[in-house]
């Protein structure tokens, strides 16, 4: 029984090394010039982890082991309860699929302005030009400007202040 326990320790404790290793990717990433980072990590047999990075691309893959049984840490929205109205989930099931979706690079928390008590940094309806700053997303105690990657409108804030964010969580959409 103490094996099981070990084992399932040991997994914990590598699945915290995998968050952390995928977040300090998307922090080079987000600080880098490259586009793309793809990084395969083998453990073992049939045991591995392949992750996919880019900054502008749609494609975000996140590849887990198979045979670990810890629960995923990117959860979804709640599904909706039986007597919810569909066309009021259906906005809500993927919001980054909306067009001018911007999405975080990265694990972190949310902050709208660059303190607390400041005006945010946008609005909705404010004008924003390429590379405008629209919020902060800090990982592991660094803040990371998210530059809007087009020039246009903020049409929604899909976060809160201080909310956490998960790697591809919609943000901002700017039209």
């Amino acid at each position: 029984m103490s094996n099981d326990k070990t084992t399932s320790e040991e997994q914990e404790a590598r699945h915290q090394g995998d968050v952390a290793f995928i977040q300090s990717l998307a922090q080079l990433l987000n600080s880098s010039e490259l586009s793309e980072i793809s990084v395969k990590r083998e453990y073992g047999e049939n045991d591995r982890l392949t992750v996919s990075l880019s900054k502008h691309g749609k494609q975000v893959m996140v590849q887990a082991p198979a045979a670990s049984a810890a629960p995923a840490p990117l959860a979804a929205a709640p599904a909706p309860a039986a007597g919810s109205a569909p066309a009021a989930a259906a906005p809500a099931a993927d919001p980054a699929s909306l067009p001018g979706a911007v999405t975080s690079p990265m694990v972190g928390t949310v902050y709208l302005a660059p303190e607390p008590g400041a005006a945010p940094f946008v609005s909705i309806g404010q004008n924003v030009s390429e590379g405008d700053t629209l919020l902060i997303v800090e990982a592991m105690k660094t803040m990371n400007h998210i530059p809007s990657p087009r020039s246009g409108v903020v049409r929604r804030i899909l976060v809160d202040d201080g909310s956490p964010v998960e790697f591809g969580t919609a943000l901002v959409v700017v039209e």
